[in-house]
């Protein structure tokens, strides 16, 4: 499991090529800065003092070709720090999303997605940005390195007074750094929790504004964006107190410096030219001093970021990968073993291949708990779950995802058009699927064939599914707000169909269309599922009216199992469920 001085280090070596190069641009262009009041010291001492204009122009010559490399190294030399923050930035980002998109899922347990937003984009912003420290950092040393020597060479009790001062002032902005990172990972975490708590609240704006309820959502999301800012201004003042800090350090440092150099000119043990080179390199020294204080505040805050990226990376996964493999190719028989978990108690069923199957709960969290079990969302406390006789857990969840669909009942869509939320991705376990289904001779196959590619497919997805009057470039919003309940209800169906798995679960697709719509509805899934295996977890009567048979659920076991008519007929429990 990476922690976050993994999560730095990892990021740090993926850029170590670049780094490398622009960590020795960067030292030369702070070697050049440093070299600078060092010529102009010696062009005094011996163009200047003496008259010798030919000597003052070859040095005015050196001091411009200085420039030129200085200037050279600091442009190429921030443009390689910068494309490696942000490549480092992105991998790590792309990892994250990787992470959490994960069929074993884990990820975002526990988090809201405004917390997870927040550490795909600032946190992983944050730990990019050390690749960028790395190379100041770097740059910043060889510069105290030359001004050092410089400074020995012209005088070696300045040069000491440099190196013995130098540690102790990074050995002091080390230590102001520490509250900094403290406060910094609290404010990180408030930060996603504000962020997280508003998203909420946008996505449930419609119900918020039905309940009347938006004064309420205001004052929360105010509580919650107050204690936001609180931690910021704290990690702000935090940082403000290290920079403060060490810049009131420095500058007595710097002071020290020229006092002595004026000294020992004072004394006669150094030169006018040598005088002017240790003031100017005093002043110089505050450049690499400053830029060492901004390096410990960003590996502060990226340490602390480092720490939420790798608790992301390293939540266990929900559901653990098996080794076993899908069956070539899958007939969709279901069965589940003495399974418990949650509402669900030694719960026995058994769906043959190709069969319609409705399942109707009296306990509306018994159904999501199977609902979760079919589509291996999560395992069974006990019992298993089969999948044309090899158990669930033994298959990889990627694998299990080729499958078996499930269409939850708040299904999102994404932004685009209708076609671009209903075309599935080219898929070639999809395509395995259906060659195989052609192959049986099944009208499963028979209907891919006539379907065609593409857009009949998507065509006749949207038919069964009662979406049909839709235009297929009707623009689709963030989440499906520019549709109604029943527009996005019956698009995600569509979707789901058009996926065409071997096997499909279904759970209460047809809650927000009338009852027209809905029989239609039933229709087109009877007859664009037909030979393809497919559970119905709902109790609307006309869905359940297609079946081939009909699962009561009660207390987490199956009490009752017939035809939907013969249910209604001599069931009074099932009567409730579905007639209430």
């Amino acid at each position: 499991m990476p922690s976050g001085r993994d999560v730095l280090l990892r990021t740090i070596r993926s850029q170590a090529r670049r780094l490398a190069a622009g960590s020795l641009l960067g030292a030369g262009h702070q070697a050049g800065e440093a070299l600078v009041p060092v010529i102009i010291g010696l062009a005094i001492d011996q163009a200047v003092a003496d008259g010798d204009w030919g000597r003052l122009a070859l040095w005015l010559a050196v001091l411009a070709a200085v420039y030129v490399g200085l200037s050279f190294s600091y442009r190429h030399g921030a443009r390689l720090g910068e494309r490696a923050a942000e490549e480092a930035a992105h991998d790590l980002r792309a990892e994250v999303v990787a992470r959490v998109l994960h069929p074993g899922g884990g990820a975002d347990d526990g988090r809201l997605p405004g917390a997870v937003t927040g550490i795909a984009t600032e946190d992983v912003r944050r730990v990019g940005a050390v690749v960028m420290a790395v190379l100041a950092g770097v740059a910043a040393l060889s510069g105290l390195v030359v001004a050092g020597a410089m400074l020995l060479r012209t005088s070696v009790e300045l040069g000491l007074i440099v190196l013995a001062g130098t540690p102790a002032l990074l050995w002091l902005g080390h230590l102001l750094s520490r509250p900094l990172e403290r406060r910094s990972a609290v404010e990180q975490e408030q930060a996603a929790n504000a962020s997280g708590l508003a998203a909420d609240l946008v996505a449930g704006l419609r119900v918020l504004k039905g309940l009347g309820a938006e004064r309420a959502a205001i004052e929360r999301y105010r509580r919650t964006s107050r204690v936001s800012l609180a931690a910021t201004l704290r990690a702000a003042r935090a940082e403000a107190l290290q920079n403060g800090v060490v810049l009131a350090l420095t500058g007595a440092f710097i002071a020290l410096i020229a006092l002595a150099g004026g000294a020992f000119a004072t004394g006669g043990a150094i030169t006018l030219g040598q005088l002017v080179s240790a003031v100017g390199l005093a002043l110089f020294l505050q450049g690499p001093l400053q830029l060492f204080a901004w390096v410990n505040a960003e590996f502060a805050q990226g340490r602390a970021s480092a720490a939420r990226v790798a608790a992301l990376l390293s939540a266990p996964y929900a559901v653990p990968a098996g080794d076993r493999e899908l069956p070539e190719p899958v007939a969709g028989a279901i069965r589940l073993r003495s399974v418990t978990h949650d509402r669900l108690r030694d719960l026995d069923l058994e769906i043959a291949p190709g069969e319609l199957v409705g399942v109707a709960a009296t306990d509306p969290a018994a159904a999501a708990c199977l609902v979760r079990c079919l589509g291996r969302q999560t395992d069974p406390e006990s019992g298993t779950v089969e999948l044309d006789g090899i158990p669930l857990r033994d298959l990889d969840p990627a694998r299990v995802r080729e499958a078996v669909l499930v269409a939850e009942h708040d299904a999102v869509l994404f932004e685009g058009t209708i076609t671009t939320n209903t075309t599935p991705p080219p898929d070639p376990a999809t395509a395995r699927h259906t060659a195989a289904g052609e192959a049986r001779g099944g009208a499963a196959g028979g209907n891919a064939r006539a379907a065609g590619p593409g857009g009949g497919v998507v065509a006749a997805a949207l038919e069964a599914a009662g979406a049909g009057d839709l235009p297929p470039d009707t623009p689709v919003s963030e989440r499906g707000g520019s549709l109604s309940g029943g527009q996005r209800q019956r698009v995600a169906l569509a979707r789901a169909l058009a996926a065409a798995r071997p096997v499909l679960v279904l759970h209460d697709p047809t809650t927000a269309v009338d009852a027209v719509t809905e029989t239609r509805i039933a229709q087109g899934v009877r007859r664009l599922r037909r030979d393809r295996t497919t559970v119905i977890v709902t109790t609307s009567p006309a869905l359940l009216a297609v079946t081939d048979r009909v699962l009561l659920l009660h207390e987490g076991r199956i009490a009752d199992a017939a035809p939907h008519a013969d249910l209604l007929r001599r069931n009074p429990g099932y009567q409730a469920a579905v007639l209430a």
